[in-house]
């Protein structure tokens, strides 16, 4: 996928006002529109056009369009690096502007929006529901945690400008909260008016690359590095859980890639995820003659020849 300069696009400066982009797009949009342009690509460029102006007129999209796309090229090979959309407090989520009608690069950032609200008068009604994607360790979410969280709120200045803000709040993280579930904040979106009842936000979880494990759902992953010796022998290792380190038995002929379960040792819950332990089996390097000729006695004496299933 090929990263999109929607400035260029609409051959606006990255600092252009809100007035700058509209007038922009309305220039070109008439000049390219199917119905009345003779440019041989003109429906294409109508769409493009469309679509660097669905990301630049809302505040929220181009706030994280530009965090995103600092050091990128127009036409380069690009992947949105996961979770980086997080921190970002959004009045009803990405959605909404059509990302099925437009390009991959733009259903791969702002697609999958979530639901806006659509309910009472213009002067009485509540206020909208915002989101925000939070990034938070596997430990808060094993033990249950209260962490400081900073938002960045985009907002639009009275000149037409984008800026943003940052909104601090304190969060409780529930023990056992599993990576795509949301925390609600009641009352914390936006005001209402007329006396209506501000909004929630609701914080999706994601979480953080964790040096040691990977997370499926509730279960947790970890590749364990063995000797020859112990797997052909069998062991007693100590093993990192997020609980603790816990003793696991090495099966006797044990294999590279053999799994181990650890039964309720992943995220809390009803049922508690499991601890799978990856087994990976670690030759060690002949460094000596007397290591080399170790390992010569022990082809001598077992023999085995592993692929004799491809011979057949």
């Amino acid at each position: 996928m090929k990263f999109k300069d929607y400035y260029e696009i609409l051959g606006v400066s990255k600092d252009a006002t809100e007035g700058e982009i509209k007038r922009a797009y309305r220039k070109l949009a008439r000049k390219y529109h199917p119905d009345v342009s003779k440019e041989p690509d003109a429906e294409a460029r109508f769409k493009e056009i469309g679509e660097a102006y669905a990301v630049l007129k809302d505040p929220e999209k181009r706030v994280a369009y530009d965090q995103l796309g600092r050091g990128a090229h127009p036409g380069e090979e690009f992947t949105p690096p996961p979770g980086w959309e997080a921190g970002f407090e959004f009045s009803g989520g990405f959605g909404g502007d059509g990302a099925e009608q437009f390009s991959d690069f733009f259903e791969s950032l702002f697609g999958g929006g979530r639901r806006r609200y659509a309910g009472a008068g213009f002067h009485e009604r509540p206020g909208r529901d915002h989101h925000a994607k939070i990034l938070i360790s596997l430990e808060d979410s094993y033990h249950g945690a209260t962490r400081t969280i900073t938002l960045q709120v985009p907002t639009l200045t009275p000149d037409g400008h984008v800026q943003t803000r940052q909104r601090t709040l304190n969060v409780t993280i529930p023990k056992g909260i599993a990576e795509g579930q949301t925390i609600r904040l009641a009352g914390q979106g936006a005001p209402g008016s007329g006396g209506q009842p501000a909004g929630d936000l609701y914080l999706e979880v994601a979480f953080q690359p964790h040096r040691l494990f990977r997370v499926e759902g509730r279960d947790i992953y970890l590749e364990l590095p063995i000797t020859p010796w112990e797997a052909a022998l069998g062991a007693k290792v100590k093993v990192p859980t997020l609980g603790g380190k816990v003793d696991v038995k090495i099966p006797r002929g044990a294999k590279s890639g053999q799994k181990l379960r650890l039964r309720g040792r992943g995220l809390p819950g009803r049922p508690a995820g499991d601890q799978y332990v990856e087994l990976k089996l670690v030759t060690p390097v002949p460094r000596r003659p007397e290591d080399e000729a170790l390992y010569r006695k022990m082809a001598e004496q077992m023999p085995l020849n592993p692929r004799a299933a491809l011979e057949a």
